[in-house]
Order: C-alpha cells, then structure tokens, then sequence
C-alpha cells in the first residue's frame, strides 16, 4: 500500500508534448508558481543517483529564479509528517500512513529549492493542492489567475491541481519537463490530459528562456554605451564609473536584465561595475540555471 520503487525514464522533452486545445499564454502580472510535493520522501523512491530527479529539480531551480525574476509568486505544498487517520482518510486505504511512519527529515523539501523568506508554503492533505490549503483565497490576495505547476507526481497531485484550477476559473500551465511520475506512460497520459481537458502544457525553455535568449554580450555592450552616452571604444574592463555611469543608470539596467530573466541586484552591479564582470555575472546566473543538481 506503500508508494512503489520508481525505474528511471528519459524526461519528456517538448517534442513528446500533445498540442495543447487552449491558446493561453503565461503572463508574469497574473501567474504564480506552485512547487508541488517536492519533498525528500517523495523523491526516495526514485533512489539516490536518479537522473530524471536531478533533471526534475534543475528545470525546477531554473524556473523558480526566473519566476522570482520576474515577480512571481513561489508557492509550495508539503504534506506534514504527523497525520491522523482523520487527516489522511481514504489515502490510508491506497498507500498507507505515508510520512506519519518514515524519518521526520523527509519530509523537507529538498535543500536546491528550500522555501526563501517571501514564498509561500502550505500544508498539504490530498492530491489537489486547492483542498483544505487556502490556496484559492492565496491566489485571490495576490491578484494571481494563471498557477504554473511544477513536481511530483505528474498524474497524481500536479494533474489534481491543474482539473481543480481549472474549475476555478484558474489557468493552469503544468511544466511538462518539470514534473515527474511513476513512469513515462503515465506521465504523458497526464500531459494529454491536461493540454486536451483542463489546461496547457509547457516546458521550461519555453519560459525560462523567451526573454534571456535576446540577452547577448553585444546588447549588454551596446545598453552600456547607450547609458553613458558614448560612441567611442569602450573599454570592458575599465570601471563604467569613470565614463560617467550613475546610481540611476545602474538601477534601470538593473530592471532591464530583470525582465530578461536575469536578477542582479543593484549592490552586485555597482560592486564590480565593467562589462567584463557584468557579463561574467550573467554568465554564471545562466550557468547555475543550466547546470543539474547533483
């Protein structure tokens, strides 16, 4: 009655992905990010060294820096380690106590994507995260409409909470190669399901790097001489300071490298303020999105 050992299986890439019936389009103003059921007991039944877990939790870091970048909300769900046969009613009946008889630690979401200060974490009870969680009323506080989800398992939870979005009147985009599930049959069937009955199916790329794409080291270069007003030879290793860069310059730069999925902060620009190390932040910003969790 246990959740069952889990083989490994090649994540789905978006060629793999059905054509999606709706032509919503994800818009940071109205979308939310739900993190679903990350925790480390859910992913122990795929063993340690999965290669689907270290691609599932690398899309999932990924696509919450750009969430944050953006100013999209994170929210989480986790079930709680003490259940009582009242709390867990029927799930009793098709996988046992759960958590209530595992190691209290694994129930943590998994160190790369540990809730930061402003996200939101709640308390989980059945597969769909809008039951007895608050999340709808969440939603409603932060003005949200579209729920970008992201997780374990695809046919269970994350299919769950995109059918009761939906009838919600909440778009729903699940991020087809930032979920994963008992095996790729049934995590397909899932993205059918979605992009044919309830909501549209997306993948990583397609949000992560719509707008980072345009972001080149000729644009940096061309904002920066466009900021200074300089047609000259610009110098990338020399301080911008000395060709008149300003706190309001750096801050609108700042702004612009946000919307492009890049979240540098004013204090880090001004820290080190040349082309060279600018470009060499956004550099290794990229790379920490790319690169899989080991």
């Amino acid at each position: 009655m246990s959740i069952p050992l889990l083989d490994d299986y090649p994540m789905p890439s978006r060629d793999a992905f059905p054509d999606n019936r709706v032509a919503w389009q994800p818009n940071p103003a109205r979308a939310a990010l739900l993190i679903h059921d990350m925790q480390r007991y859910f992913l122990r039944f795929y063993g340690e060294e999965s290669a689907l877990v270290r691609r599932l939790i690398a899309n999932l870091v990924s696509l919450r820096r750009w969430c944050k970048a953006q100013g999209i909300p994170v929210i989480y769900t986790a079930q709680p380690y003490e259940q009582s046969a009242f709390d867990r009613g029927l799930l009793n009946d098709l996988w046992g106590p759960g958590l209530t008889t595992a190691d209290p630690q694994l129930q943590q979401i998994v160190e790369a994507l540990a809730p930061e200060h402003d996200d939101h974490v709640l308390v989980k009870w059945r597969y769909s995260a809008f039951q007895r969680t608050g999340l709808a009323d969440l939603l409603g506080e932060l003005g949200r409409d579209q729920l970008l989800i992201g997780g374990v398992y695809t046919h269970i939870g994350c299919l769950a909470t995109a059918l009761d979005a939906f009838m919600q009147d909440v778009q729903a985009f699940v991020v087809g190669d930032a979920t994963a599930d008992f095996s790729e049959a049934e995590h397909l069937m899932a993205l059918r399901y979605v992009a044919t009955r309830c909501g549209s199916v997306t993948d990583t790329a397609s949000l992560v790097g719509s707008q980072s794409r345009s972001l080149t080291r000729e644009w940096l270069e061309t904002r920066v001489r466009q900021l200074i007003d300089d047609d000259d030879t610009l110098d990338p290793a020399e301080n911008l300071i000395y060709y008149g860069l300003d706190s309001i310059q750096v801050m609108s730069l700042a702004a612009e490298l946000k919307k492009r999925g890049i979240a540098l902060s004013f204090e880090e620009l001004v820290g080190t303020p040349t082309v060279d190390a600018w470009w060499s932040l956004i550099e290794q910003q990229r790379t920490a999105s790319r690169e899989v969790v080991e």
